[in-house]
């Protein structure tokens, strides 16, 4: 009941029932005096005055004790109505309050009443639930984001140590001939690429969160892109002695709409994944281009140490670790997974991941085919 309607029941009650008690007790004692009366007038010849008068001051004691009884009656009704209505959930307001400024997020006062009070003390309930969510969001990702400057130090502390023991073996004259000089500064090139992709992974980490990674779509013919992707990745597997196979099943012409840039970094991260992993002497990589009708579907596949079939649907997610003990010792930021899953799905794709533990994991992501019929965007590439 709202709190307007009991109310006014209540101003009701306050002014109808004592009324309506008082006359019939008023009523009632008044037929039960003069009954009285009647059945010993004979009795009382000469003193009818005075017994009347006595009977009389009699009924209206009588009268005002049932009155004052029927007055705290109803005062003790309304004082229990008004309590119900306000005093109890006031007071169960204040104890929320209490209780969330101590940092119990977890005491709740919904009800099921329908009244505003009641309606009160769900709407504060539902606050403390969004504060609650609000305050593990945070938490959640202040850790992550210590997860994350832990990791890109660890990373960033690697190749920064290898470049300054090279530049050490140059100046203290350990690189004496041309070749050796020409080979430490070819490393530290390397190990400087190194910390610019860590440094991007970064920046494109922090353009996620805000929703606002640059896109330049482009009409991409599938074979070019791909042969153009292996032999650029070949190169870098040769000299980490991973063979590289490739195999190609789209018709030529094949096109489809996508930032040439972005994608390149998605493969680039699904090997780099790869290679990081990899525990096996005699490493390979495989790349498959599957034609599926309308769309084209990329596998990529090694036999590095695989995933445990628990968390292949957690991959994707940011800072994910099937095992922090053995990942921290090789580094990497977590979020590359997260970065080519947002990638593929702005492109209107969806990836997935399959294989088995200590045999070896294939990602796979699908991308629309580019039609005729379709939007047409900028330029080819």
């Amino acid at each position: 009941m709202k709190l307007k309607t009991r109310l006014m029941w209540s101003a009701v009650v306050m002014v109808v029932a004592p009324l309506i008690l008082t006359c019939a007790a008023f009523v009632g004692l008044g037929l039960y005096r003069f009954k009285y009366i009647y059945d010993n007038a004979s009795n009382m010849p000469d003193t009818t005055y005075e017994l009347s008068a006595g009977t009389l001051q009699a009924f209206f004691l009588q009268l005002l004790f049932a009155i004052t009884i029927i007055l705290m009656i109803t005062s003790l009704w309304i004082t229990s109505q008004t309590y119900q209505s306000v005093a109890k959930p006031v007071w169960k307001l204040n104890e929320a309050m209490r209780q969330i400024s101590r940092g119990n997020l977890d005491y709740s006062i919904a009800t099921e009443g329908t009244d505003e009070f009641s309606e009160l003390c769900n709407n504060f309930d539902v606050m403390r639930r969004a504060v609650k969510e609000t305050m593990e969001t945070k938490v959640k990702y202040d850790q992550d984001n210590r997860e994350l400057v832990s990791n890109i130090s660890h990373d960033l502390k690697t190749p920064i140590t290898s470049i300054k023991g090279y530049c050490e073996g140059i100046m203290d004259g350990v690189a004496d001939t041309p070749e050796k000089v020409d080979r430490y500064i070819k490393t530290i090139y390397n190990k400087a690429n190194d910390m610019d992709r860590l440094i991007n992974e970064l920046t494109l980490y922090s353009q996620i969160d805000t929703n606002r990674i640059p896109y330049n779509f482009h009409r991409i013919d599938v074979n070019e892109f791909f042969n153009d992707c292996v032999e650029e990745i070949g190169l870098d597997l040769e000299s980490k002695n991973i063979k590289l196979t490739y195999s190609n099943y789209v018709e030529s012409g094949t096109r489809v709409i996508a930032d040439p840039e972005q994608l390149r970094r998605v493969i680039n991260n699904i090997i780099g994944n790869s290679v990081k992993y990899m525990d096996k002497p005699d490493g390979s990589i495989d790349i498959c281009i599957i034609d599926n009708n309308d769309s084209i579907q990329v596998e990529i596949e090694d036999n590095g140490k695989g995933i445990a079939a628990k968390d292949l649907p957690n991959i994707f997610d940011r800072f994910f670790r099937t095992d922090a003990s053995r990942n921290s010792a090789q580094g990497g930021s977590g979020i590359g997974l997260s970065i080519v899953k947002k990638i593929i799905e702005d492109h209107g794709g969806y990836i997935w991941a399959t294989g088995k533990e200590h045999e070896g994991t294939t990602i796979h992501f699908v991308l629309r085919k580019y039609t005729e019929a379709g939007n047409e965007q900028n330029t080819d590439y």
